[in-house]
């Protein structure tokens, strides 16, 4: 829990249920700030409190519309910088265009690079994100990024793999499975579910190979177009995600879809880094 002045936490619009989660993890309320949007869709932030020194962890997530939430988040840093804040910290649990990190083919972008520089020229010091689709996001940036995500290396048991070859995104046109499942519980993890084709297809590979149950666990449960309904007619007995993006809706809609929430985690990020403590000891112990 953190005690004293000196700590702003300010959340955007894209999921406000995790920023208060957060908040509560180190015994904190969320700062004062009104954004609201014109009739042409312009952004306005107002920050209605003084942050002059402050150590500022502003929240927002790439959900919903992901571009008025990244212009808002990069408004918000840029109104709490001329304000006067000694360092200002994007929490942001999903990424947003984190596919878009490398170049597909001739005269295409790469747009998690544009974003990253969007970012640091809005005035932002730190980055804090959750399992990035792609560690090489991190060199997009000049500004520290701590990646907060641990993965159950140390559990001891039986590994094995997907190959799997695209034609294009979120089409995955062959799957080959290395590794024997026949007997046991199969646990698929992956950064994120956009369609499920993917991790659904990987299931009934799993469960055609002889494994007796299988589940899945993702960080960022994207769950776009008909992903529930995939879900649902697989042979997962479990799709685990995180609530890095809002799920409250899936879940109703979806009987197989459990959540966990990472608040504690990134409540801990935020406190280790107000106090300069070691945040990569995270990778290793999980809070409670």
């Amino acid at each position: 829990m953190l005690t004293g002045s000196g700590i702003k936490i300010f959340s955007g619009t894209s999921h406000p249920e995790l920023a208060e989660s957060i908040a509560r993890r180190i015994g904190l309320q969320l700062s004062k700030a009104e954004i609201t949007r014109n009739g042409v869709g312009e952004t306005s932030v107002r920050i209605a409190e003084s942050v002059r020194e402050d150590d500022v962890y502003i929240i927002n997530t790439g959900c919903g519309e992901i571009n008025t939430a990244l212009m808002e988040l990069c408004i918000m840093i840029h109104a709490c910088k001329i304000a006067s804040a000694r360092r200002i910290t994007a929490v942001i649990p999903l990424f947003p265009y984190a596919r878009q990190d490398k170049k597909e083919r001739s005269r295409a972008p790469i747009t998690a690079k544009l974003v990253a520089n969007m970012l640091q020229r809005s005035g932002c010091d730190h980055v804090v994100t959750m399992d990035l689709h792609a560690s090489q996001i991190q060199g997009f940036f000049d500004v520290p990024v701590d990646n907060a995500t641990s993965m159950a290396d140390r559990l001891g048991v039986d590994f094995a793999l997907f190959h799997k070859e695209r034609k294009k995104a979120n089409e995955v046109s062959r799957m080959v499975l290395v590794g024997h499942v026949s007997g046991k519980i199969a646990i698929l993890v992956d950064d994120m579910a956009d369609t499920c084709g993917t991790i659904c297809l990987a299931a009934q590979h799993l469960s055609e190979a002889g494994a007796s149950e299988v589940y899945a666990m993702v960080t960022h449960g994207i769950l776009s177009g008909n992903a529930l309904q995939t879900v649902k007619q697989s042979t997962l007995k479990k799709l685990i995600v995180t609530n890095t993006i809002p799920q409250t809706e899936n879940v109703k809609k979806c009987d197989k879809i459990e959540v966990i929430d990472v608040g504690n985690v990134l409540g801990e990020v935020i406190r280790r880094s107000h106090y300069g403590e070691s945040v990569s000891k995270l990778f290793t112990e999980i809070p409670y």
